[in-house]
């Protein structure tokens, strides 16, 4: 019999945790945005992230967002994983919200709307 290092454990608990802590946290849902000034649209995520928590740093980096990316890299590295699996249930939030400070607008349906409002804490009134 082999010994099996903690990186085999790691995997089994991703495994095994992803199911329930998707079952709690639920899925990320789009919601289209539009910049203000350019017009030009795209997809913000409100809700869990599982990507964020299968793929981690990586993701900010995905969504052109360097600097946190590499930063979420060195958090990562420092808790041994902990910070992505923390990090998946805020990151959206935190995109979003950056986003919109931005100059981005929420740009779907009104029930996608209403739900990133309701998500993010913002009331139907209020502007960034």
């Amino acid at each position: 019999m082999g010994s099996v290092s903690i990186w085999h454990w790691i995997v089994v608990l991703l495994i095994i945790g992803f199911p329930i802590v998707a079952i709690v946290g639920g899925f990320q849902k789009k919601v289209l945005i539009k910049h203000s000034h350019t017009g030009l649209m795209k997809y913000g995520y409100v809700g869990w992230s599982w990507t964020y928590y299968l793929f981690g740093w990586f993701v900010p980096i995905t969504r052109g967002e360097i600097g946190i990316g590499a930063l979420h890299l060195i958090i990562s590295l420092l808790t041994l994983g902990i910070f992505q699996v923390v990090t998946s249930f805020l990151y959206n939030k935190q995109y979003m919200t950056r986003m919109l400070l931005a100059g981005w607008e929420l740009a779907d349906s009104e029930e996608r709307n209403n739900l990133a409002r309701v998500k993010l804490n913002i009331s139907s009134n209020q502007t960034f």
